[in-house]
């Protein structure tokens, strides 16, 4: 069974995103920052991540970068989940080393897509 990790401060949203994947039948571990979502990348080693960008502690594009440069963790795809939409965020985004991007508000099709593309 695949394991996806989702790193999101919105309780909401990440309620949202969790509910989405657990419905395609992989196993799903929640953070709600940036520093948590870097831990639980080492602890749980999940195939792929979820991540936002706005986060306390640590936002999602510094979390990516040391997730994506990090021995133990370089080999996770981490696809960006954000409100941010303009083509510097997307930019910047594969410069941290994220696989991809999807903008909110995003749909089931927007994740099943990413699954499937890189797990």
């Amino acid at each position: 069974m695949k394991k996806i990790l989702v790193v999101e401060d919105d309780p909401v949203q990440q309620k949202h995103i969790c509910t989405v994947l657990a419905s395609c039948g992989v196993e799903v571990v929640a953070a709600s920052d940036g520093k948590q979502g870097l831990e639980k990348a080492k602890t749980e080693n999940p195939d792929l991540i979820f991540m936002d960008i706005v986060m306390p502690e640590m936002d999602g594009f510094s979390a990516c970068r040391q997730i994506t440069t990090d021995d133990a963790t370089k080999n996770i795809p981490v696809v960006i989940v954000s409100s941010k939409k303009e083509e510097a965020d997307k930019v910047w985004a594969q410069l941290q080393g994220a696989a991809a991007m999807i903008s909110k508000p995003f749909t089931e099709e927007d994740l099943v897509a990413q699954i499937n593309a890189l797990t």
